[in-house]
């Protein structure tokens, strides 16, 4: 008796999905409890903390408290609506059977093959988009215009927003179509083996994802413009050089058009890299603001009015990427990319293994015999390996903190160790981050150690070199 045959003598239909509602209810609950948690902290938590007593006023400490405190709750009504009444419902009335054989009606209406399982697939996969976008899209709007309108992070206009989502949803079913349409394929035509063919093809596909996401598809939706001669570019070229990084681009983005959160970032593979700075990141590089401008500003500088002068010092934007550059130059990048091939690969041979076991159909509804491979995916990934992701996706947690650490001890040896402390602090502060977590649900949430830790380390790291 082989392996399936030895899960089909022992599972049913009814099993697997009350197994499946069951991790995905249990997954939720603890979840809300670790948000509670730190929805107590936020509550409770009214002293800045003794290490920030100079550099964060009670005001800002209360802002972000509230902020922390918003977000926290908004996450708890969203989590309860859609994760633990939605979804549940879902599969127990099995939906994505419905939309299934719904989509295969619609096949044929517009004059397609609804015996063919790709171009069913291509209209299931629209159907979902639609009805994807039904659901979250009232928890988008509420996000963007609501809360973080009122902390004063959203830039968008409802035309821009609309326009964003366009363009999103585009890009979407351009992308998804053709790339779901090759899976199929491969699974229908790949032999025994075919989850080895299936990882190369998902391999490939990302690798040229990576490749021509920020050249061609993110200046799509922000602007992008080459780092203005000056200081602060030779410092990053002298920086990069220094570390035998392979610098070919640096741009700044424009994302204050959408939001006044910071950031910085590298792209790129092999020997040409690109480095891409957030103008929020960049202190004085808002609007043109006239009446501001003082005796030293030069000729085309852009000034944010005094209580809008947000961003790090030349010295601190070159901390950040110093820690950035660790991460490269430790090999974090090539490591993550390691594991999440071993990962997909693991995820894939299982695959082959479950897609034909057919109590995984029965449980959401499909007829016996009926396996649609797009379905399979959904329930096998999303659902059936559900507990593995989760303890994959926690494991992944831990290592991203150990990472973030080395990187900032890397950025120290460089002697960026006051800078970068400035550094996280103000960004920390720029983007109302709260800096008290309590430890349980920062462990499981957080991929980035906290402002405190962190600050902490560093210190550490002083005393011992």
């Amino acid at each position: 008796m082989d392996f399936t045959s030895q899960l089909k003598s022992y599972l049913s239909g009814d099993v697997i999905l009350y197994y499946i509602i069951g991790f995905i209810l249990l997954e939720n609950v603890f979840e809300l409890y670790l948000i509670m948690r730190q929805v107590n902290v936020y509550k409770t938590s009214k002293k800045v903390p003794v290490e920030l007593k100079n550099e964060l006023t009670m005001e800002t400490f209360d802002k972000a408290r509230l902020y922390g405190l918003d977000k926290s709750q908004f996450s708890i009504v969203k989590s309860i609506l859609l994760e633990v009444i939605l979804v549940p419902l879902e599969l127990y009335y099995g939906v994505l059977s419905l939309m299934w054989y719904k989509s295969q009606e619609l096949t044929a209406q517009l004059n397609l093959n609804p015996d063919s399982e790709i171009q069913t697939s291509c209209v299931l996969i629209l159907v979902l988009t639609v009805v994807s976008l039904v659901k979250e899209m009232p928890f988008t709007i509420y996000s963007v215009f609501v809360l973080e309108e009122k902390h004063g992070f959203n830039k968008q206009t409802a035309g821009f927003f609309v326009i964003d989502q366009l363009k999103s949803l585009a890009l979407s079913i351009t992308l998804t179509l053709p790339i779901a349409s090759a899976v199929i394929y491969i699974v229908q035509i790949g032999g025994q083996y075919f989850f080895v063919w299936l990882w190369l093809f998902v391999g490939i596909v990302t690798l040229l994802f990576v490749t021509i996401y920020p050249v061609f598809i993110a200046p799509l939706f922000d602007t992008y413009r080459p780092l203005d001669d000056g200081p602060l570019r030779k410092s990053i070229e002298e920086l990069s050089a220094k570390l035998k990084f392979p610098l070919k681009q640096l741009y700044v983005v424009e994302g204050s058009k959408r939001s006044a959160h910071s950031n910085a970032y590298f792209y790129g593979l092999w020997g040409s890299k690109r480095i891409v700075l957030f103008d929020t990141l960049l202190i004085n590089k808002g609007k043109p603001i006239e009446e501001n401008k003082s005796e030293d500003a030069t000729e085309g500088d852009t000034l944010l009015p005094a209580k809008d002068n947000k961003g790090c010092e030349d010295s601190e934007v070159l901390a950040v990427l110093a820690h950035e550059l660790g991460h490269w130059k430790l090999g974090h990048v090539t490591k993550n990319i390691i594991i999440s091939q071993v990962h997909l690969f693991l995820m894939f041979f299982a695959f082959g293994y479950l897609f034909h076991f057919d109590p995984v159909y029965r449980a959401v509804g499909f007829k016996e015999g009926e396996k649609p491979v797009l379905v399979g995916l959904i329930l096998i990934f999303t659902y059936i390996f559900g507990a593995y992701n989760s303890l994959i996706t926690f494991a992944m947690t831990v290592l991203s903190r150990k990472f973030e650490y080395q990187a900032d001890e890397f950025a120290q040896k460089l002697g960026y160790s006051n800078e970068l402390s400035k550094a996280l602090i103000k960004l920390n502060i720029d983007n109302l981050g709260f800096p008290i977590y309590d430890w349980m649900y920062s462990s499981w949430s957080h991929s980035h150690p906290t402002l405190l830790q962190r600050m902490d380390r560093l210190k550490q790291n002083k005393k011992t070199n």
